[in-house]
């Protein structure tokens, strides 16, 4: 079998955020700070927290997007949604205005005020939050012109994953890396999203059927119950359970086009994630995954070949493996 550990600590450096780890903590201060020094928002007790797959440490690169969650634990119940998204655009609006080229930079959503930072290349999500009924979790607006609000809870996934990750050696962060990364391969830019593949990922940790002993054993397990969790949400509609909410399963967008997609190319992947861990020529064990985990952000191949092959997994010829005892003859010239 293939396990190719070095690769694999290769390619979680590759797909490790670069610049995004200074940039995105610093548009997520600047925004915040925009937020609680506004008046009203202050009386609203304002406590904007860094959330999403950045703080969970699960992102990859390129990070594009940057959530804060804002909570108002004071925001009075006759204050609706359509009130408090209006206050947040008009405080971000005023703080940011508008880019070199003439752009506003604060972009209203349905649930969150979008602010571009062009200069990092990102954007930052600013969602406001009010208490549940239960008064620990919260409450985000559904659509700003409706007042509908929807339960959540994301600041328990971070505690979540911590532990799992804890429970695994520390190999759950990893392999949700991998998986995003798998993702984007696979998918591109269509739905579902990166976080549909981070929850399916945790519930498969948490059932105890992702297993393995090192990276490669633990991305092939999780990647196969993966796929059976996305074909049961896809054909038989077995949604997923939100684990930061008993009771709950997650919503996503996506047409049926893409869930269909989504579907049999990551249980054709599965399948391919077998067939790579279990083959014995290291050079085409190396191929299937870079062809499983595609390029970066930066438009790098995710996966090196170990050394000694070539780019299309063929051994390159004289090369040595370890413990070999013959050698090629040399030219016996010295200098």
């Amino acid at each position: 079998m293939a396990h190719l550990r070095q690769q694999f600590k290769d390619a979680l450096s590759s797909i490790e955020p670069g610049d995004d780890k200074a940039n995105a903590p610093e548009a997520h201060r600047l925004v915040r700070e925009a937020l609680v020094s506004d008046a009203r928002l202050s009386d609203y007790g304002a406590n904007p927290v860094l959330i999403g797959s950045y703080k969970r440490s699960v992102s990859i690169k390129r990070v594009k997007d940057v959530d804060v969650f804002v909570r108002l634990p004071d925001l009075p119940s006759d204050v609706t949604s359509k009130e408090v998204l209006d206050r947040f655009f008009s405080v971000l609006h005023a703080e940011f205005g508008r880019d070199d080229d003439g752009h506003q930079r604060t972009k209203r959503q349905d649930r969150s005020l979008q602010v571009s930072f062009p200069e990092y290349d990102l954007y930052v999500d600013a969602v406001p939050a009010r208490l549940h009924s239960d008064g620990e979790t919260w409450e985000i607006p559904q659509k700003s012109d409706d007042n509908q609000w929807v339960h959540t809870n994301p600041e328990s996934l971070t505690s979540l994953s911590t532990a799992m990750n804890t429970a695994h050696d520390g190999l759950y962060v990893p392999t949700v890396k991998l998986l995003r990364q798998t993702r984007r391969a696979l998918l591109g830019k269509k739905k579902p999203g990166g976080f549909f593949f981070e929850v399916a990922t945790y519930q498969a940790f948490a059932s105890g059927l992702v297993t393995g002993s090192d990276q490669a054993e633990y991305y092939v397990s999780a990647l196969d119950e993966v796929s059976k969790i996305v074909e049961n949400f896809v054909t038989y509609g077995i949604a997923i359970s939100d684990p930061t909410l008993p009771g709950r399963t997650i919503s996503i967008r996506a047409t049926e086009d893409e869930l269909d997609a989504a579907q049999r190319r990551f249980v054709d992947a599965a399948a391919d994630a077998r067939d790579a861990l279990e083959e014995e020529d290291e050079g085409q064990s190396a191929l299937a995954f870079q062809k499983l985990l595609g390029k970066n952000g930066d438009d790098d191949t995710v996966f090196p070949m170990p050394p000694g092959f070539n780019d299309d997994g063929s051994k390159r010829e004289f090369a040595i493996s370890a413990g070999e005892r013959v050698v090629p003859a040399g030219t016996r010239t010295f200098g």
